[in-house]
């Protein structure tokens, strides 16, 4: 396998959430952001067009992961499609990498999972769902097919690393050439990914994206102003790396593959006409920022110490997990038994939870959100 090939697989590998139902347990700020933004989603299928007789209207959720957070959100979707369009067939695609854990999506939508007994798909008539184990930088549906489109917190996530960061493990602590070649990496995937949706979208069909991101006061994902999430999880693994428990070169090889765009990264290929963004159609309706608190923060401040530190932290600590847990896994060295792999990363999380339950001020797990409304227009002439 060629060097470039090699490194795409394991970026790939270092996205995959926590399988198992794990991830839509153990989100539930990820849950709180979709349905916060719900309307958004409502209001898309207030604006699509009258489908031609016999045609399905289709819906896709980008990045979908084992879809428990976003099936209240489409659900509400579905149902104003629905009232507008009683007669029309529904189709629903979830769109994930091939490491996806797509058997927890669908036991989560016939309502086998522990989150809801109930869903769209067991509710309402003639919704028809399939997945797609592709990743959406690239086009996934047919030409002007898609009606609605929906991706929430995942396309931060860049197509591969450029390259090490040099004393940290996410690109909001990495600087000077490093954090250019984040940004150009970053802004290569948004217009690709921007362009494939062009192409899939009908006249008229939508875009609703809610993208982690930095927003305009300097905040983003675990950086709101307490302890910042990923300088704990950069000192933690260079702790591990000082004592001897992974080497060098597995802390140099442990970088998120994401990028956290500033509102005006988001913006730009829709606000230059010469942009090929622009030229395929897509033309911004709204975009804003939005912080969402942490619920377990939440849930310990409102104990009134009911709640202890340790039990605050063991409460905490598997959200971070649930999405980062691949980041740290896939950074050990291949040569490693895959147990011994797994207990290095089971003392990470151990060291995190510790560290909160020992001072848990200041620790939480902030959503800072860009949400963008996009649509194409049906006449670009």
């Amino acid at each position: 396998m060629k060097k470039k090939e090699k490194s795409k697989e394991r970026t790939a590998r270092t996205i995959a959430m926590k399988g198992g139902g794990y991830y839509s347990q153990r989100t539930r700020g990820a849950k709180d952001v979709i349905d916060n933004a719900s309307e958004m989603l409502v209001e898309a299928a207030d604006a699509i067009d009258l489908p031609d007789k016999g045609r399905a209207i289709v819906l896709a959720d980008f990045g979908a992961a084992d879809g428990g957070t976003s099936e209240s959100a489409l659900r509400k979707c579905i149902e104003r499609v629905r009232m507008r369009f009683s007669d029309a067939q529904i189709q629903v695609s979830y769109t994930d990498l091939p490491s996806n854990d797509f058997s927890a999506l669908f036991k989560n939508l016939l309502g086998f999972g522990s989150l809801t007994a109930n869903t769209y798909l067991t509710d309402i008539e003639n919704v028809y769902v399939n997945a797609c184990g592709i990743g959406f930088h690239k086009q996934l549906l047919p030409d002007a097919s898609l009606d609605i489109g929906f991706s929430a917190t995942a396309m931060h996530y860049i197509s591969e690393k450029p390259g090490p960061i040099e004393n940290h493990v996410h690109m909001v602590g990495a600087s000077s050439n490093t954090l250019t070649a984040y940004a150009a990496q970053a802004q290569k995937n948004w217009n690709d990914l921007l362009l494939a949706r062009a192409n899939e979208l009908r006249p008229n069909g939508q875009l609703v994206m809610l993208n982690f991101g930095i927003d305009e006061e300097g905040r983003y994902l675990g950086h709101t102003g307490g302890v910042n999430m990923f300088d704990t999880f950069a000192n933690l693994w260079t702790q591990m790396r000082d004592e001897g428990v992974i080497s060098s070169d597995e802390f140099i090889n442990t970088a998120f593959p994401q990028y956290y765009r500033t509102v005006e990264e988001f913006c730009a290929p829709f606000k230059n006409e010469d942009s090929l963004v622009y030229q395929a159609g897509l033309r911004l309706i709204s975009a804003r920022t939005g912080v969402v608190k942490c619920p377990y923060r939440k849930a310990y401040d409102e104990s009134d110490g009911t709640m202890s530190a340790r039990e605050f932290a063991q409460s905490y600590i598997p959200t971070l997990r649930s999405w980062s847990e691949a980041v740290f896994l896939n950074g050990l060295d291949d040569a490693r038994p895959l147990e011994q792999r797994h207990l290095i990363v089971d003392d990470f999380y151990k060291r995190y939870e510790d560290r909160v339950a020992s001072d848990p001020d200041g620790h939480a797990m902030d959503y800072v959100h860009c949400y963008l409304a996009v649509r194409k227009i049906a006449d670009q002439s």
